[in-house]
């Protein structure tokens, strides 16, 4: 196995271990088990623990944005049902039965005030969702973009904080609903 399956196998083990149990409770040795890569192999792509939880959250955070990026593109046909959208694509990934809440604020609850790492991935994480949803909100025409992204990202954190602890999925209808009216008076510059 080259050096890039192994990373390959190793993310996805940490990923999956990570999100499912969080970061504490998964040690290097069933990592190194469940990849299926020898323990030295496993310190040659990643020297420490904290190098591959780095690793995996940003690998995370790229997928995540690409699929949320995909789905608004591919079920909003205009520019004003974009944001709404994501409201949509939440409550599908709410559904899913390995749905475990947002692995950044988990993550960040777990080792945020011990791992700059964690904080600096985390913060990046919630950075580009409020940029991302500040652009559809300037693109759905509404007054203040950063005002009415901001408050998006607020309900999708919210609904996402809400689904994982309810288990409920109807957690991003309700925010949808409020996503809503906030688009409605900021466009109305209400």
């Amino acid at each position: 196995m080259d050096h890039d399956e192994a990373r390959t196998r190793i993310l996805d083990a940490a990923e999956k271990l990570f999100y499912d149990r969080g970061i504490q409770s998964v040690g290097m040795d069933e990592l190194r088990t469940t990849a299926g890569v020898s323990l030295k192999r496993l310190y040659q792509c990643f020297p420490a623990k904290h190098d591959l939880v780095e690793a995996s959250l940003c690998r995370r955070d790229a997928r995540w944005r690409s699929a949320l990026t995909a789905y608004v593109t591919e079920h909003a046909d205009t520019p004003e049902a974009r944001p709404l959208a994501v409201f949509d694509w939440l409550h599908d990934w709410f559904s899913a039965p390995d749905f475990r809440g947002c692995a950044f604020i988990n993550s960040f609850g777990e080792l945020g005030a011990t791992s700059d790492g964690v904080g600096r991935v985390a913060r990046e994480h919630k950075r580009a969702l409020r940029s991302y949803l500040t652009d559809l909100a300037g693109d759905a025409s509404v007054t203040e973009p950063a005002a009415v992204g901001g408050q998006l990202a607020l309900l999708v954190d919210g609904a996402i904080s809400t689904a994982a602890i309810t288990g409920d999925p109807s957690a991003a209808r309700q925010a949808r609903t409020a996503a809503a009216a906030l688009l409605a008076a900021g466009a109305s510059g209400g």
